[in-house]
Formats: structure tokens, C-alpha cells, sequence
């Protein structure tokens, strides 16, 4: 399925090996090539080797939590999505989730729906991402053509002062 995600590199956190293994099948099954940590130092360590664009993290893991993978992940690339799970949601979990950069938080259990749609989402989004830094290229040349062309104009008009200058130099 190509989309903009399969350009990225995905990372899996989570200690429940069962969790793990079904969302690193599923992301595979899209097309996703996916690495996986059981700890958050594990995760930590992959993501000072790799550039991920995509880290789905569990909060609570033995070595490191959620959050230290979350931020090492918008250390290492600030632009990935970082996506937060939890069995123990808590609204000051969520708060400090979002207020760290992560594009999402959500409960355990997790459905697979619920993958579709996240990763749906930030598909959307990296496509809009792509599409305006484009158009701002495509506007910067614009802009840089434009002020060109009115130089241009401006020798053109000055040349032809100097020539009528001459002109009459030489008439006179």
C-alpha cells in the first residue's frame, strides 16, 4: 500500500510480547518495516542507532519509560510520530503525553481499528507536511523568478534612459 509512512522507519515499545508481536505483524502486513524493543532502554538505544518516523511506546517498561522514549525520539527526529499506549490512562498522563510531542494516546486494549485510523491520520498529515513544504519551495522560486524579472525590467528601463542620453549628446 503506498503511502507516506512506508517511507519510514517503524519502532515498537512494549514489555507484552504478545502486543508487540501483533502490532509489529500488522504494521508489516501494511507494508511498514518495523523494528521492536521489550524495555524502553532497548527502544532508546534503536532509536539513537536509527531514524524512526513512526515510535508506538508503551508508558510503563521496565528501564525506561514511555516518556524517556518519546523524547529521545523528538530528540533524534523531530518530526516523527510518536504515538503513546497505556493500560493505566490517566488524564495527567495524557496531558504530559501531549505537552512532550506525542501525536497520540491511547488506551490499552488497543484494536486493530484503532491502528487503521492512527495510522490513516498521520498519512494524511504527512502527505499535507509534504505537499506544503512543496508549495513553499514552488512560492520561494516564484518570489525569486518574480524579483529577477523585475531587475530585468529595471537595467531594460535604465538602458534605454542611457541611450536616449546619448541620442540627444550626440544630436546636440
Amino acid at each position: 500500500m503506498p503511502d507516506e509512512l512506508t517511507k519510514e522507519l517503524v519502532m515498537v515499545a512494549d514489555d507484552d510480547p504478545a502486543i508487540r508481536d501483533l502490532l509489529s505483524d500488522y504494521l508489516r502486513q501494511r507494508g511498514l518495516t518495523v523494528s521492536t524493543a521489550q524495555d524502553g532502554r532497548a527502544a532508546i538505544a534503536a532509536i539513537g542507532r536509527s531514524r524512526y518516523g513512526l515510535v508506538l511506546t508503551d508508558i510503563n517498561m521496565p528501564g525506561a519509560d514511555g516518556f524517556e522514549v518519546l523524547r529521545a525520539a523528538r530528540a533524534a527526529n523531530a518530526s516523527a510520530y510518536v504515538v503513546i499506549m497505556t493500560g493505566y490512562a490517566s488524564l495527567e498522563s495524557a496531558i504530559r503525553a501531549v505537552r512532550l510531542g506525542a501525536h497520540d494516546y491511547l488506551t490499552k486494549p488497543i484494536s486493530l481499528g484503532q491502528i487503521e485510523v492512527m495510522l490513516n491520520a498521520i498519512n494524511d498529515r504527512s502527505k499535507l507536511e509534504r505537499e506544503n513544504r512543496e508549495l513553499a519551495i514552488k512560492r520561494a522560486s516564484m518570489s525569486a523568478s518574480q524579483s529577477l524579472e523585475a531587475r530585468l525590467e529595471a537595467i531594460e528601463r535604465r538602458l534605454s534612459r542611457i541611450e536616449l542620453t546619448m541620442a540627444r549628446d550626440r544630436r546636440e
